[in-house]
Order: C-alpha cells, then sequence, then structure tokens
C-alpha cells in the first residue's frame, strides 16, 4: 500500500469515527482553533532598574572609548557587560532593555568620535567615577554587601 493511500485511509477513518457534531459542521466555516494563552505579564522591573540601566549605558561608551583612545581594554567591557546580564536579564525583555542602553552608549560615541580628543579622555574620566559610583550604591544598597 502506498503512502498516499494509507493516508487516505486513515483520514477516511477518523472521519467516520468523528462525533456527531463534527459531521453536522461540514459546510461551514471551520471553528477558530482555541485561542493560545497570552504569555505571563512581564515582572514589574527592580527599583535599582534605572541605575542599571545607566551603568550599561556607561559600559558600551567605555567600551568604545577607551579602545579609541589607546587602553585597547574594550573587551574586558564587554564581558563585564555579559556578566550582568547574566546576572540581571530575567527576562527578555529586560536583556532587551539593558543591552539597548549598553549599544546606546557605544554607538552614541562611535557616531562622534574618530580619533581620541581631549574630550573622550575627559569623558572617560567623567565615566569610570559615575559606574564606579554606581556599581558602589547598587552593590551596598541592593546587593546585600
Amino acid at each position: 500500500m502506498s503512502v498516499r493511500a494509507a493516508l487516505a485511509l486513515t483520514l477516511a477513518a477518523a472521519l467516520a469515527l468523528a462525533p456527531p457534531a463534527l459531521a453536522q459542521q461540514r459546510g461551514r466555516a471551520p471553528a477558530a482553533p482555541p485561542a493560545e494563552p497570552a504569555p505571563a505579564p512581564e515582572p514589574p522591573p527592580p527599583p535599582y532598574e534605572p541605575m542599571l540601566l545607566r551603568l550599561s549605558e556607561i559600559m558600551g561608551a567605555l567600551a568604545f572609548l577607551r579602545d579609541l583612545c589607546g587602553e585597547r581594554d574594550g573587551e574586558v567591557w564587554r564581558a563585564r557587560m555579559g556578566k550582568l546580564l547574566e546576572a540581571e536579564a530575567t527576562t527578555e525583555a529586560r536583556k532587551a532593555r539593558l543591552a539597548g542602553a549598553y549599544n546606546r552608549g557605544y554607538r552614541g560615541f562611535e557616531l562622534t568620535y574618530r580619533v581620541c580628543t581631549p574630550a573622550a579622555e575627559t569623558a572617560i574620566v567623567r565615566y569610570l567615577a559615575e559606574g564606579q559610583r554606581l556599581a558602589r550604591d547598587l552593590s551596598s544598597r541592593w546587593g546585600g554587601g
């Protein structure tokens, strides 16, 4: 018996065993499939979310600026961001927000600077200080330490 014949036989048997209500629906449009349950709503962000977003943006800026100005440690900043995502990206939406902040920081300077300038060096100093303060505040307030 060919595969096509076996499939036709199986389909005929299934229709013959169908409950009468299904048989009566011939000629009518098929009923809409049951709706899939809506995904669970995302939990509200933690109170320190704005600080994490800012820290992510700073890490992105530092990844670009420090490489541009000769430090060549952009990969270190990317790795730190990866660790932050591992620890804090509890949902895909949250991961997207944090990664988006990092990318904004990186791209904002990538669009502006082609060479290291005194302004870029000043930005590095300021971002290092702000990032250190944010990391300390996050750790002392919500990190249990």
